[in-house]
């Protein structure tokens, strides 16, 4: 009996109709002309360019110092970033940030140094226009124009914010005062008591 139930059923499912399994309904196509990549007849097509930001002046970061402040609390702790900013064309700037983090100190010095910028007119061979002295605090360095070739012939801070401001040709020397700002901002001092030879020859002709 059951070899013959087995059989029943296996004729039955032959005799069933097999459906036919129906595609799936393709998507709508969009029109030819809102398709992606088509364009209209005499419409030229739009190249997208990238716009590399180019940067207006060259930084360096001179030094970096930890400090802290005692509050009831306990201490809490900073940092202070000193920049140097250029153009290698003659203009330059420099200034301190002080933050929580180190990245956030450095971006607010160069925020601070741009808006403290100085301009110095360089003579032939890149160098400056006569020897002079810049004095800060207890800090004096000494500035030599020197002959096409000879490079810059400075420690760090000076070589920072002279190579910045395109100075190529130039000795030096640091007396008294060993930090940092002070350095800079007696360098800064001495570029700025700078005069060309028309501003000379003017001072002069007027005695």
């Amino acid at each position: 009996m059951e070899e013959k139930e087995v059989v029943v059923a296996e004729e039955a499912k032959a005799e069933a109709p097999v459906k036919e399994e129906t595609p799936k309904e393709a998507a709508p196509r969009a029109p030819r002309g809102e398709r992606r990549g088509d364009r209209k007849p005499g419409e030229r097509r739009e190249r997208r360019e990238r716009h590399e930001e180019v940067k207006e002046f060259e930084d360096r970061v001179v030094f970096i110092n930890r400090v802290s402040k005692t509050v009831k609390g306990g201490r809490r702790m900073k940092f202070t970033a000193l920049v140097v900013i250029g153009d290698r064309k003659g203009r330059y700037g420099f200034a301190l940030g002080k933050a929580a983090e180190v990245p956030d100190a450095i971006k607010k010095a160069n925020e601070a140094a741009k808006k403290n910028m100085f301009k110095i007119h360089l003579v032939k061979g890149n160098t400056i226009s006569h020897e002079v002295v810049g004095k800060y605090g207890a800090c004096n360095v000494y500035l030599k124009p020197a002959p096409e070739g000879t490079g810059v012939i400075a420690g760090g801070p000076v070589r920072a914010i002279l190579e910045l401001a395109g100075v190529q040709n130039v000795c030096s020397k640091v007396y008294g005062s060993r930090a940092p700002i002070n350095i800079i901002r007696a360098v800064n001092q001495g570029l700025e008591n700078l005069k060309s030879y028309k501003e000379v020859k003017a001072l002069r002709s007027k005695e």
